[in-house]
């Protein structure tokens, strides 16, 4: 099934699209999707540890568009298996897996999902830093989903020059 994905998509129509998932390990062999708050407490839940805990054994934070959040830790950097891919290649916490890993499984459309996940929960259009770093990514795409050209995130075009020249940086 092919979606036409926007910036604005709610978020029910991501969590639907995951429901295509195989479950064959693949994406889980090749790195990991990075949580949304709501997806720590869930996890933590599951495998009956606190917060603290899960983030201390299996979570690592990193930082994109200037936004800092968290993933399961990898076998080997940058990429490598997940800690929660089970012997079986099987999610051990497919039930409650992080929210990025719901959205991207082996769709031939996911690089929607991706553009998606990172407009609504890492890029902040109001932070400078976090634009640049939207720009950048954007100079390797071919394109991008419906409200997340530059224009789009920054609408006043002097602002937006001022923030691409570092006129701008707070």
């Amino acid at each position: 099934m092919i979606t036409t994905l926007t910036k604005d998509t709610p978020l029910r129509i991501l969590r639907d699209l995951g429901k295509d998932c195989k479950k064959c390990g693949h994406c889980c062999s090749h790195g990991t999707g990075m949580l949304i708050p709501e997806d720590i407490p869930r996890i933590a839940r599951l495998l009956g540890i606190s917060e603290d805990e899960l983030k201390e054994r299996c979570l690592e934070e990193v930082e994109m568009f200037n936004t800092k959040a968290w993933k399961p830790r990898t076998a080997k950097k940058p990429f490598g298996k997940c800690v929660f891919l089970a012997k079986s290649n099987e999610c051990s916490i497919h039930v409650a897996k992080p929210f990025q890993c719901v959205i991207m499984n082996c769709r031939h459309d996911a690089e929607q999902a991706v553009q998606w996940f990172y407009l609504n929960y890492l890029v902040n259009p109001g932070d400078p830093e976090s634009v640049r770093q939207w720009a950048s990514y954007l100079k390797h795409k071919e394109w991008v989903i419906e409200g997340g050209n530059l224009q789009e995130l920054v609408p006043d075009e002097e602002r937006l020059k001022k923030i691409l020249s570092y006129d701008i940086v707070k």
